[in-house]
């Protein structure tokens, strides 16, 4: 077993936990301190938990920037103090909608949005977390925040009638509420909604089918396949070309130090250089995934036309003690 684990893993979290009870569970099981997650789900929901571990953890703030997919079932005919079933009733109204209606309200969030955030929410205002003040009974005012909703896809619509719920899949940006979501289509059908259940199916490239629950981590830390499952820092930026740096310059990056184009590897050596070579194949802000000649992987590199450097933007290379 590694003395730290590095990298990013799909944790599936599940229901009772909160997400900081997950994180310090793992910290036990990994005998480590340096894992933090990427995005707080409700102690009642459960699904996708991205926990980044050892150098990992300077993605944290990137990966909560991911759009995020969910799968909810929302009561309607009923309100609470925290917009879903766990909380205190507020008000129960008799459910008269059509599925033409809930179809047409569930549609009119499609787009940018303006958000209240819920209070029973982390959000801190004036240094006070806003489910704190809400546990004490005090409610403040809270401004909209722009959202995005990509999708909302109804799933299954047949309890309607009978139990008045029904389930949508909702693809959105980060900060938004699911549960505030439910509420606000409530409010459009003019009775009220609550969310039930929610299921986290995928942040970012981070997937349900490859999320992995609390036990069985344990037992592959036991097995020694831990490592199989965790991945590197570099695979949220799979989508950038990579760069291969020469030897010679090889203490620069282990440095974290800038370099330059004719540090690269090329097949052409005698062809690279600072002037012609990075002005036809580098753009000022290009990002890059950087490599030693071994497959050491460095960090991500931005280019800077107007010096011709290529810096350091997320380093996360740690030299061996």
């Amino acid at each position: 077993m590694p003395s730290t684990y590095n990298g990013l893993i799909n944790i599936y979290k599940e229901k009772g936990f909160t997400s900081n009870d997950v994180v310090a569970k793992m910290r036990g099981i990994l005998h480590q301190k340096k894992i933090g997650h990427t995005g707080t789900l409700d102690p009642d929901a459960e699904g996708v938990l991205v926990v980044c571990l050892g150098t990992g953890t300077k993605l944290v703030e990137m990966l909560t920037d991911h759009d995020k997919e969910y799968i909810a079932c929302c009561r309607l005919g009923v309100t609470t103090d925290t917009q879903d079933m766990s909380g205190t009733v507020i008000s129960q109204s008799e459910v008269n909608v059509t599925r033409d209606e809930l179809h047409e309200a569930v549609q009119a969030f499609v787009g940018d949005y303006d958000q209240i955030p819920p209070m029973y929410s982390a959000i801190k205002q004036n240094g006070k977390k806003l489910y704190e003040l809400a546990r004490e009974g005090i409610e403040v005012e809270r401004k909209p925040r722009k959202v995005h909703i990509g999708a909302i896809t109804v799933l299954d619509d047949s309890q309607l009638q009978e139990t008045s719920s029904f389930t949508m899949e909702v693809k959105c940006s980060k900060g938004t509420y699911i549960r505030t979501l439910c509420n606000d289509i409530g409010d459009r059908l003019g009775c009220g909604a609550a969310m039930q259940n929610l299921l986290r199916t995928r942040v970012g490239a981070f997937t349900l089918d490859t999320a992995i629950k609390l036990g069985d981590l344990e037992k592959m830390r036991d097995n020694g396949t831990l490592e199989e499952v965790i991945q590197s820092p570099e695979y949220i930026f799979k989508d950038l070309d990579a760069l291969h740096v020469l030897d010679s310059a090889r203490v620069l990056l282990e440095n974290g130090n800038s370099f330059k184009a004719r540090d690269l590897c090329n097949e052409d050596p005698e062809g690279v250089n600072d002037k012609e070579f990075a002005k036809h194949m580098f753009s000022n802000g290009d990002m890059f995934r950087v490599y030693g000649l071994d497959g050491t992987f460095f960090g991500i590199y931005q280019y800077d036309e107007k010096v011709r450097l290529f810096r350091a933007f997320k380093f996360f290379y740690e030299k061996n003690n």
